[in-house]
């Protein structure tokens, strides 16, 4: 802001005496006094070769191409190496082309923290007490009041505040660290258990794998086999189910037509006793007289004794085709050996002492004599007796409980190889949910899992990305009232990828920032490029301490 020359005047005698009395001119830090000590001249800071003399400091006028020259005014405010170049007179370089000495007009702010003002800041009618809390980088036209002491107090509150919750979030942490560690060994137990569980299987599974062949052996062993065939029982039985069937067929046939006449009988005597009811008895005609006669003896005649009925719940179960729940279970006769098997039993000419010692060479012995086309093989093809088929089944149930627990094994296995951060702390956090309300969505994260963009109105969900790993990145977030913001510095970075693919779109992906905070919280959700989205998190995970294990970081 330009003053008027009077005040520039004022401000040069002001300099003059304030330099003579050995006090440092107005906007300049003490680290930078040894440059204005001198009393006899001044030379610019990044310029030794340009000498100016102690009353041309803070004179309004920028005579140093630096502007070391003038701490205390905006007249070097233009210097910025980023601006187009423009003609300066009298400079080193010729133009605006410098790199300014300083970094701005220094604020004391006794009572609180001092702070660099921006040159364009001073004497601009706006009291910056956000930087500058003691009003002195306003001493034209307008005046701002010191407020450093209150203001310094508020600041020191909120940092008392702000220990007090990075202690609860460490508090928190420790917690988080322990529970990880216990999740941990119980997963590592887990996986020992399933390790020794896979060796029991597959020793089960070896031994009802070499059950299952022995009774297949056995099976194909057997020189006359099923369905009743060969040998007089084989004959009987087959001859016996035939007509059990043929009996059976005609049972239900019966049955059914009892149940059909039944249903007659009743109707006929409906119609009868509504005829006898409805009917006019001064009606002058003997076939009706005579009807109804008929109908009155045969209601009132007593039923003749009959055999004891068999209730049709014993009819129907003998109606039931025949299998192992009901009727005769033929399959039983039907896989015995029939009488001439005798003949071809080797055992049975064998002593007692002898038998099963060569049982086994025996059986591998007929399978041979089958295999080699010299005995018949009489088994059914896709019959199976229930020896084999429960020795099948068994062996299967094995190999399915032997493939579960194989996949359980390589799932354990790889969580506990997953990178789940510093302590593995969160391990402590994986499968909770933290979400933030933005607009017309609800955006979910979910630890270690996914991210989601849930909609308020069908509740559709969205998958923002699966989790990849964790990152470091630096951050560079100006700090927050409420504490809510990544600050400056490394940060923890989730990575989450693969997600839904957008419209005509990459595949979303989500990069989850992590900062120090006392609960769980989604601060801010932003799409920084097309499908990229920027989730800012606050967690005690994140609260990492200055010389722990991992090169943690006070970052609350």
């Amino acid at each position: 802001m330009q003053q008027p020359r009077s005040l520039l005047l004022l401000g040069a005698v002001c300099s003059a005496a304030a330099a003579a009395a050995g006090s440092l001119p107005r906007g300049v830090n003490p680290e930078f006094a040894s440059y204005y000590k001198s009393k006899s001249e001044f030379t610019c800071i990044t310029s030794p070769s340009i000498k100016l003399r102690p009353d041309q400091i803070n004179d309004n006028s920028c005579d140093c191409p630096d502007g070391s020259d003038e701490p205390g005014t905006a007249a070097c405010a233009f210097i910025d190496p980023l601006s187009p170049l423009q003609p300066l007179p009298g400079s080193v370089s010729g133009n605006t082309k410098a790199i300014r000495a300083l970094p701005g007009f220094w604020c004391a702010n006794a009572g609180h923290i001092g702070a660099y003002v921006p040159f364009s800041y001073v004497n601009d009618g706006v009291c910056d007490y956000e930087l500058c809390c003691d009003g002195t980088e306003e001493y034209g036209a307008k005046k701002c009041e010191n407020r450093c002491a209150e203001i310094g107090k508020e600041y020191r509150r909120q940092e008392e505040e702000k220990l007090r919750k990075l202690e609860r979030a460490q508090v928190k942490r420790q917690s988080m660290v322990r529970e990880a560690k216990e999740l941990r060994q119980k997963a590592e137990l887990h996986l020992s258990n399933l390790v020794e569980e896979i060796k029991q299987l597959e020793a089960k599974k070896e031994d009802l794998t070499q059950k299952h062949a022995a009774a297949a052996l056995a099976e194909k062993g057997r020189v006359v086999r099923g369905d009743g065939g060969g040998g007089k029982v084989g004959v009987l039985v087959g001859l016996a189910k035939t007509r059990v069937n043929e009996l059976r067929k005609a049972l239900e046939d019966v049955n059914g037509q009892r149940n059909e006449l039944r249903l007659r009988v009743d109707e006929l005597e409906t119609i009868l006793r509504k005829f006898k009811e409805e009917y006019n008895p001064n009606f002058n005609d003997e076939g009706v007289k005579a009807a109804v006669r008929a109908f009155e003896d045969y209601s009132a005649r007593e039923p003749a004794e009959n055999p004891e009925k068999m209730p049709d719940s014993e009819v129907y179960e003998i109606i039931q085709e025949d299998g192992e729940s009901s009727g005769v279970n033929w399959r039983e006769f039907e896989e015995q050996g029939d009488d001439t098997d005798i003949l071809y039993n080797f055992e049975a000419y064998l002593p007692s002492s002898l038998r099963n010692l060569l049982h086994d060479k025996l059986i591998s012995f007929r399978v041979w004599l089958i295999q080699s086309g010299i005995l018949a093989d009489n088994s059914t093809p896709g019959a199976e007796s229930h020896i084999l088929k429960a020795a099948r089944e068994a062996m299967e149930a094995a190999e399915r409980e032997l493939g579960d627990k194989t996949r359980s094994r390589t799932s354990e296995e790889e969580a506990l190889n997953k990178d789940y951060g510093p302590s593995e702390i969160f391990r402590a956090l994986k499968g909770r949910k933290v979400s933030l309300d933005v607009g017309e969505y609800t955006y979910e994260l979910n630890w270690m899992e996914s991210t989601s963009q849930v909609s308020k109105k069908d509740h559709g969900s969205t998958n923002m990305g699966n989790f990849v790993r964790i990152d470091r990145e630096m951050a560079d977030d100006e700090e927050r009232l409420d504490g809510k913001s990544l600050g400056k510095g490394e940060r923890m970075v989730m990575r989450y990828e693969n997600g839904q693919g957008c419209w005509n779109g990459p595949e979303r992906r989500t990069d989850v920032w992590l900062a120090c905070a006392e609960t769980d919280e989604v601060w801010r959700v932003s799409e920084s490029e097309k499908c990229v989205y920027k989730m800012e998190v606050g967690t005690p995970a994140a609260c990492e301490l200055v010389g722990g294990p991992q090169g943690d970081r006070d970052e609350l």
